[in-house]
C-alpha cells in the first residue's frame, strides 16, 4: 500500500529584502500593530515524518528558528544565491555542534557564491574550531532528487536575469522570487493542493510577480489553494488585501502553520 505523504510548513518569514517594518519607514503598514504585517525575510520550515528541512536561510534565521522551535535541521535548500535567502547561514552552528556536517542543497552558482561569502564554513583546512561546516549536494534542473524518503522536483523559474529554484514536493510546491517561467516548468506544477508563490506588491516590478501576476499564474496552474509570500510593506495591510482575494488564495504570514 502507498504511503501518503502529508508536510507540515511552517512560514518562517513571508518578507521581502528589507522585511516589514522597513527601518526608518513612515509608511502606515510599518507602523502597523498587527502582528499579520510584521514580516521576517522569506524562508519555511518543511516537516513529515521525523524529517526537518528548511527552504532559504536568510538574516533572520537565527530569530526564526528560535520562534518557531526548530530542534533539528536535516538540511537547507537554496532558491538563489541573494543575500535576504543565504545571510544567515552561519547562525547553523548550533545544529552543526549537535548534528556535524548539515547538508546543503543547490545550483553549482549558488554554491560557488556562498564559498566566497562563507569561506570560512567551506575551508577544509586549518578550519577555525567554531565555524560550522556543511555537505554540498547540487541540484540541476530536470532532475529529481531525494530528501529523506521523498522525491523532491526542482522548478526553474527566472528572477528577472536570474536562475532561481523553487522546489515541489508531492502536492506542494514552494516558489519564490519569480517574475518569468518556461511553459515546461508550469507543466511540473499541475495538480497541486498548495502553491506558495511571490507577490511582492500592486504595482509591476522587474524581477517580482506583483499581486495580478500571481493571480493569473495561480488562475493557470490551478492549485487547491495557494499562500502568497515574499510580500512588501508596499501590497498593503495583511487584512485588507486579504478581503480582495479569490476564496482559495490567502496571503501567508510569520508563524503560520498549514498541514496538507
Amino acid at each position: 500500500m502507498c504511503k501518503i505523504f502529508q508536510v507540515k510548513v511552517y512560514f518562517l518569514g513571508t518578507g521581502t529584502s528589507q522585511g516589514i517594518p522597513v527601518i526608518g519607514s513612515n509608511h502606515s503598514v510599518c507602523k502597523s500593530l498587527d502582528f499579520k504585517d510584521k514580516r521576517l525575510r522569506v524562508s519555511v520550515w518543511l516537516q513529515w515524518d521525523d524529517y526537518s528541512y528548511v527552504i532559504d536561510c536568510g538574516p533572520d534565521f537565527r530569530q526564526q528558528m528560535l520562534t518557531s522551535g526548530c530542534t533539528k535541521l536535516d538540511g537547507i535548500l537554496f532558491t538563489h544565491e541573494h543575500s535576504d535567502h543565504t545571510a544567515g547561514l552561519d547562525d547553523i552552528r548550533p545544529f552543526f555542534f549537535k548534528q556535524g556536517d548539515i547538508p546543503i542543497y543547490a545550483h553549482q552558482r549558488v554554491v560557488a557564491n556562498l564559498k566566497k561569502r562563507f569561506d570560512y564554513i567551506f575551508e577544509m583546512e586549518n578550519k577555525y574550531p567554531g565555524a560550522p561546516s556543511v555537505s554540498v549536494n547540487f541540484v540541476e534542473n530536470n532532475v529529481p532528487f531525494l530528501l529523506g524518503n521523498t522525491s523532491v522536483i526542482p522548478i526553474n523559474v527566472m528572477h528577472g536575469a536570474l536562475q532561481v529554484f523553487g522546489y515541489r514536493f508531492d502536492a506542494f510546491a514552494y516558489l519564490t522570487d519569480v517574475k518569468t517561467i518556461e511553459k515546461e516548468e508550469i507543466e511540473k506544477l499541475k495538480n497541486l493542493k498548495v502553491l506558495v508563490i511571490n507577490t511582492l506588491r500592486e504595482e509591476p516590478h522587474e524581477t517580482h510577480f506583483n499581486l495580478k501576476e500571481a493571480l493569473d499564474f495561480i488562475d493557470l496552474v490551478q492549485p487547491e489553494k495557494a499562500y502568497l509570500t515574499h510580500i512588501s510593506h508596499l501590497l498593503g495591510f495583511h487584512e485588507e488585501v486579504q478581503k480582495t482575494l479569490p476564496n482559495n488564495v490567502f496571503l501567508a504570514y510569520d508563524t503560520l502553520e498549514i498541514t496538507i
